[in-house]
């Protein structure tokens, strides 16, 4: 099968790691999963397929490929769509053609950005209601729709009706690598003491990473934020006027992020936006328990009580209680998040999705 995806190496961000993680156990287990993304500094290997590209300008760091299927990729049996748009049109095009069946990932809630991309309300709205009605349209053209929570699958599924299934599978994480490590050593390179809080990923306005420097400047503790962003001079300014306590370590080689999800007592996910959170599967994977919002994905992803705790978004003050209560909680917690860890292993995930694809390919053939 031939995977399609707008966002891969080198952007750093869930989409990216969900598809490679997803790509490189398949093909472990002897399956082929071709990769059809846009080109970019990556330096493809076997079955990666880079397709001309720009830069997204109201995204940095993301690039857009050509709607092209390139000549590379050859026959396949099922074509799955990462992204509704440029390259997900040229994944339903191959499908199409080859009259094999399209199935569609919900990874991004776009509509949800557009108050990002302009502060103008009735610009807002219409990229909204655009965005909205596009990826009613594009998703009805495949044969199964994923998201990775029953939340993310229900609001697909209710703006399509009946004609198109949606399932959830998760993301997953591979547990061989995110797993409880001794962090001393991390803490001491980059000279961390006391209780740390953190959050990894993109520095970006949608995710609302302003609550948390707010928040942890009301705590006896360090927030630490690692990766980077168009945002992160506007936080680094926030933490100096709110006199939080904030290390800011930009962007950390994916091998050493297990040292980091274990040096923090709590990981803190303000972002109202996410259809699961890869980085909060990572942590609670790592036994760090979660706050996050109560929002989106993060209302299955963060159990309350279990693996964390949740908060309303856009409220510091509640944010801030909600990583207080789990620093009091945090043994209980971290043992929480321990006892969920082989809930969260990718191989149920692909597991859940060689059954989909099974029930897809079998039905074109009955």
């Amino acid at each position: 099968m031939a995977a399609f995806t707008d966002t891969y190496l080198p952007t750093v961000n869930g989409v990216t790691y969900t598809v490679q993680t997803w790509r490189d156990r398949w093909e472990r287990s002897g399956g082929r999963m071709d990769v059809v993304y846009p080109d970019s500094t990556h330096v493809p290997a076997v079955g990666e397929h880079p397709v001309g590209s720009v830069p997204f300008p109201f995204y940095e760091g993301v690039r857009v490929g050509a709607p092209q299927v390139p000549e590379t990729v050859g026959e396949v049996d099922l074509v799955h769509a990462h992204t509704p748009f440029g390259l997900g049109l040229a994944g339903r095009r191959l499908a199409h053609s080859l009259s094999v069946p399209l199935v569609a990932t919900f990874h991004t809630p776009t509509a949800e950005y557009a108050g990002y991309l302009s502060p103008v309300t009735a610009v807002e709205r219409l990229v909204r209601e655009t965005a909205t009605s596009y990826e009613r349209w594009f998703y009805s053209l495949a044969d199964l729709v994923i998201a990775p929570t029953e939340t993310a699958a229900s609001r697909v599924s209710a703006r399509l009706g009946e004609g198109t299934p949606v399932r959830a599978v998760s993301n997953g994480v591979d547990l061989s690598t995110f797993r409880p490590v001794d962090a001393a050593g991390f803490r001491e390179r980059h000279g961390l003491e006391g209780r740390l809080v953190g959050y990894t990923g993109r520095h970006g306005d949608e995710k609302a990473l302003e609550v948390l420097i707010e928040a942890a400047a009301a705590l006896e503790v360090t927030v630490v934020l690692a990766g980077d962003g168009p945002a992160r001079e506007r936080l680094e300014r926030l933490a100096r006027r709110h006199g939080a306590r904030a290390r800011f370590l930009g962007f950390l080689d994916r091998s050493v992020l297990p040292a980091f999800y274990s040096a923090l007592d709590v990981f803190a996910f303000p972002s109202p936006v996410e259809t699961q959170g890869v980085v909060a599967l990572e942590a609670i994977a790592c036994g760090t328990p979660v706050v996050g919002v109560d929002a989106g994905g993060l209302r299955e992803t963060v159990v309350d009580g279990v693996t964390g705790y949740t908060a309303p978004p856009g409220e510091p003050d509640a944010f801030g209680e909600a990583i207080q209560r789990a620093l009091c909680d945090l043994r209980t917690l971290e043992q929480g998040c321990l006892s969920r860890r082989d809930s969260l292993a990718v191989d149920r995930s692909l597991s859940r999705l060689r059954e989909l694809y099974a029930d897809l390919l079998a039905s074109r053939t009955a």
